[in-house]
């Protein structure tokens, strides 16, 4: 749904929590024959607890890939981005890219978070006008950027 900024100054969409994977049990099997294989190489060597680790680990990866990913409202108005009830003000967002040359377009905001300090946020390709503008009218320094090397990575192998 989109409000102009002339109204209420709103924009909002919502988009998945992330891109769904399909995955068949070739994948489980080979992931199950690594993190047994690990875990068996890592108690033969005396180092129980990475093998316990490695357990953990594969067990919280198959949790986690069973997840239905969650539906989330994100909304730009005056005071900055909203995800889901956080509010990223204008003033803490160092800039913002937006993709649209992939499969998914993709606004990307670089934070001043000390940990994940850019976000990657699923968006519609008609909103991007729209978003840009409300962006740098929240005064928004436009930066190229593009996904992570390690989020590539971990596409190419499922996850």
């Amino acid at each position: 749904m989109y409000v102009s900024m002339e109204n209420k100054s709103k924009l909002n969409w919502s988009a998945l929590e992330y891109e769904e994977k399909e995955r068949g049990n070739d994948w489980f099997w080979a992931l199950g024959i690594i993190i047994f294989a690990g875990s068996i190489t890592s108690f033969i060597y005396g180092n129980f607890f990475f093998g316990l680790l490695l357990i953990i680990g594969g067990v919280l990866i198959v949790v986690f890939s069973l997840k239905k990913p969650d539906l989330v409202f994100y909304e730009l108005n005056e005071d900055g981005l909203e995800i889901k009830n956080r509010l990223y003000p204008y003033g803490n967002i160092k800039a913002f890219w937006i993709e649209i040359n992939t499969d998914i377009p993709t606004l990307f905001i670089k934070s001043e978070r000390m940990f994940a300090p850019v976000l990657s946020i699923p968006i519609k390709i008609e909103l991007a006008n729209e978003i840009r503008e409300f962006l740098i009218h929240g005064e928004v320094k436009e930066e190229k950027m593009e996904e992570h090397v390690s989020h590539k990575i971990m596409n190419s192998l499922g996850f």
